[in-house]
């Protein structure tokens, strides 16, 4: 038992470390970076497809997270309360993942494929509209991914007896 719970967080943990590193580093490097120096529509059209691809990396962590998440609550009885926050934090980073990946970013790859420039015309409203709609959810993932990481680490260094794990007293 020991052994499975063992694998399942370190599965998690690595898949939430390569989502919430992800972020950060498109976000926060790479986007300001490239729409600073290379000209529109050609920074536009390659961060679109960084992002697209990963928005696939992004739900593919996702789905590894809530997979762990599942395995822990079926494992472990009784599941404590801060297994249930960890466990609704990151069911919320997920939705918002999965959010992004499957409506905002490709409407904006479309309004982009048609030409659409961001603030002009009603297509350039609405994709500026779904750009700041990203730009939330990316901001909503890493502060929930930070939390999910914080509570990792609080629930894998609590005492057996505290998590509820400790073995009935003869």
């Amino acid at each position: 038992m020991n052994a499975l719970r063992t694998g399942v967080s370190v599965a998690s943990a690595l898949a939430v470390a390569i989502w919430l590193g992800g972020l950060v580093a498109l976000g926060a490097i790479t986007a300001p970076i490239v729409f600073t120096v290379v000209s529109m529509p050609q920074s536009a059209d390659a961060m679109t497809l960084v992002f697209r691809r990963f928005d696939v990396v992004a739900m593919s962590c996702a789905a590894i997270a809530l997979a762990a998440e599942a395995t822990r609550a079926l494992a472990r009885v009784p599941f404590a309360r801060l297994d249930h926050a960890r466990a609704a934090v990151t069911t919320l980073a997920a939705i918002a993942a999965t959010y992004e990946g499957t409506n905002v970013s490709p409407r904006i790859a479309a309004l982009h494929m048609s030409g659409a420039v961001r603030g002009l015309g009603p297509a350039g409203i609405e994709l500026s509209r779904l750009h700041d709609i990203a730009e939330a959810c990316g901001k909503a993932e890493v502060l929930l991914l930070l939390a999910v990481v914080a509570l990792q680490v609080i629930c894998s260094t609590r005492r057996p007896e505290v998590r509820g794990d400790a073995p009935p007293v003869p």
